[in-house]
């Protein structure tokens, strides 16, 4: 079972990505940072879902949505626990984020 840094991503522009995947027979406890490396505000988005990307997540898997970060800014969203399968998707509408995903990782078994 993997402890610490889970995923790692600098994100495109108007695009999901899949920053972390809970393996089988397993559940997490995971904190997502997302860190604007630009000057200029953008707004992001946080989901736990089953959707692979580039599909978009439905909306009631939403945890943040089209929330603002400010130029050279930073959100985290800390416990999120999550079980086998899922997949903390991110998203920003502009280019120069960073988004880390870290926890743990435990078995079901």
């Amino acid at each position: 079972m993997a402890t610490g840094r889970l995923g790692v991503q600098d994100l495109a522009a108007a695009a999901y990505t899949a920053l972390y995947t809970v393996p089988a027979d397993t559940f997490s406890v995971v904190t997502v940072n997302m860190v604007n490396r630009g000057t200029s505000a953008v707004s992001v988005r946080i989901a736990v879902t089953t959707q692979t990307p580039p599909s978009s997540p439905l909306n009631s898997e939403f945890v943040e949505y089209d929330l603002s970060i400010s130029g050279n800014g930073v959100l985290e969203r800390t416990g999120i626990v999550m079980d086998a399968g899922k997949i903390i998707s991110v998203y920003s509408d502009g280019t120069g984020v960073s988004a880390m995903c870290y926890g743990i990782e435990t078995g079901t078994a």
